[in-house]
């Protein structure tokens, strides 16, 4: 196999832990990769010394890569190479997941819930390649150490809800969460996505004690081995936590399931908790069949898939027939985004 060139190409700080797992295969491969980031939500102090970045569109281009890997929703045309959508999140049930932009050539997929309904939106479009492959963020998660600077006895509870405004648990649940820290012998770990609203990052933060911590290192998976259950609400993060077969208590989900404890008022939350840490075998069955459906890998081996079916396609082109789309429209967006007009 010929040393292949590759672009992450980034605008979130949940990229680094999506990609980085992705990165060390492609080093250990034995082929190159840089980064490119662009716009003002990430943080460019998160890249480590040894990892490559790429400071202009104009250095991106002229890098050539092979192919583009992209956890987020769009890329601009005029990079070179094959467009891979490596998606920022599991939950499938978020408005927009299945929305077609006409960005990329290849989707990789997690497992039959999305794989599907992708190869059916494939058929329908006709310009794009699907492949299940799991998600490279999760390579390292069965393997991850719990946090080593908690020492407790008590049940450890994960609250993680999603930022997005219509969908987030946070204000509905704080008063509650509140009650429940000083009554309760739970022990609570706060970790929200970094694009949750400030106030509510603040409001929770002011509940740290000696049975409650805020993290905020962007490292989820040691937060996920560490505890026993998580809250939440329609957060991508709750496919993660499912995948370890541990409960899950959410506020209004979108599309709740039977591996979940949905519940539809804050009061209702103490007694489902209750339910959660004592869980019957229906529940953990429910949970177990979910995972398989969302993610059937747990081998750490997402990385490699992506990189395979990359490779196949570099070699023996797409299947889809049809060109992408032009989409004038959105790529001159980015190109005022970017700042660059060179055709």
């Amino acid at each position: 196999m010929h040393p292949r060139r590759y672009l992450f190409y980034v605008c979130q700080n949940y990229a680094f832990e999506i990609l980085r797992p992705l990165q060390q295969e492609i080093l250990n491969q034995g082929h190159q990769v840089k980064w490119f980031a662009t716009g003002t939500e990430i943080n460019t102090q998160n890249f480590t010394s040894q990892e490559q970045v790429l400071a202009t569109i104009s250095a991106a281009i002229d890098y050539k890569p092979h192919a583009c890997f992209v956890p987020g929703n769009d890329i601009p045309n005029f990079i070179p190479g094959l467009k891979v959508q490596v998606f920022h999140g599991l939950e499938w049930k978020k408005k927009g997941h299945f929305i077609i932009r006409g960005y990329f050539d290849l989707y990789c997929t997690h497992g039959i819930a999305t794989t599907n309904k992708f190869k059916q939106l494939a058929k329908n479009y006709g310009y794009f390649d699907v492949c299940e492959t799991g998600w490279p963020k999760l390579d390292p998660l069965f393997t991850t150490l719990p946090l080593d600077n908690i020492s407790t006895k008590s049940p450890i509870i994960v609250y993680a809800p999603t930022f997005s405004p219509s969908l987030t648990s946070a204000p509905a649940l704080f008063a509650t969460i509140r009650h429940l820290i000083k009554t309760k012998p739970w022990y609570w770990i706060f970790k929200f996505h970094p694009k949750m609203d400030k106030k509510w990052q603040t409001q929770y933060q002011s509940l740290t004690c000696n049975n409650a911590q805020y993290i905020t290192s962007p490292d989820i998976a040691k937060v996920l081995q560490t505890a026993d259950i998580m809250v939440s609400d329609t957060s991508s993060v709750i496919g993660e936590f499912a995948l370890l077969n541990k409960p899950i208590v959410t506020l209004n989900n979108s599309a709740p399931g039977d591996y979940l404890l949905d519940i539809t008022q804050a009061e209702q939350l103490e007694l489902a908790i209750e339910q959660a840490l004592a869980p019957n075998e229906k529940q953990i069955l429910a949970i177990q069949n979910y995972a398989k459906e969302l993610h059937p890998y747990n081998d750490g081996e997402s990385s490699k898939r992506i990189l395979d079916a990359v490779e196949n396609i570099l070699i023996n082109g797409k299947k889809a027939r049809k060109k992408l789309p032009l989409n004038l429209f959105r790529q001159l967006k980015i190109r005022k985004k970017l700042n660059y007009w060179k055709f």
